[in-house]
């Protein structure tokens, strides 16, 4: 799960943008450090590390922590119910993707059915 000590994760790059330590990423979310290794520890995001181990939080991940900040607090979804709706974050994400890059109906249809069925899957809707 956890990354070669030796390396920056790949997904850390000169364009990735701004990548913050857990302390400001905590600040911006509003939620404690803790808070935001438990969410790393059950699976929810994870954070890039330098060479020291130390947490690099990207943009992507902040927009993470807010929605999943969203969830407990406004919506009062427990962890299990969080990580069925950031399954449900992906697959829906996927089905907006290829409607944007869809050429025709039928390209459409292709690119649609994997992400659907994973969504129905996920909440137990399919036979």
């Amino acid at each position: 799960m956890y990354r070669d000590s030796h390396q920056v994760s790949a997904k850390v790059s000169l364009a990735s943008g701004a990548l913050y330590v857990i302390s400001v990423a905590a600040r911006l979310v509003e939620l404690h450090p803790t808070t935001l290794r438990k969410y790393e520890r059950v699976g929810f995001l994870e954070p890039s590390r330098t060479p020291g181990r130390t947490r690099l939080y990207s943009r992507e991940d902040i927009r993470r922590l807010r929605q999943i900040k969203h969830l407990v607090d406004e919506r009062e979804i427990n962890l299990a119910g969080v990580h069925m709706a950031l399954d449900l974050t992906e697959a829906l994400t996927e089905i907006a993707n290829a409607i944007d890059e869809a050429q025709d109906v039928v390209s459409l249809r292709r690119h649609v059915q994997a992400p659907l069925r994973a969504a129905f899957a996920t909440l137990g809707a399919l036979e």
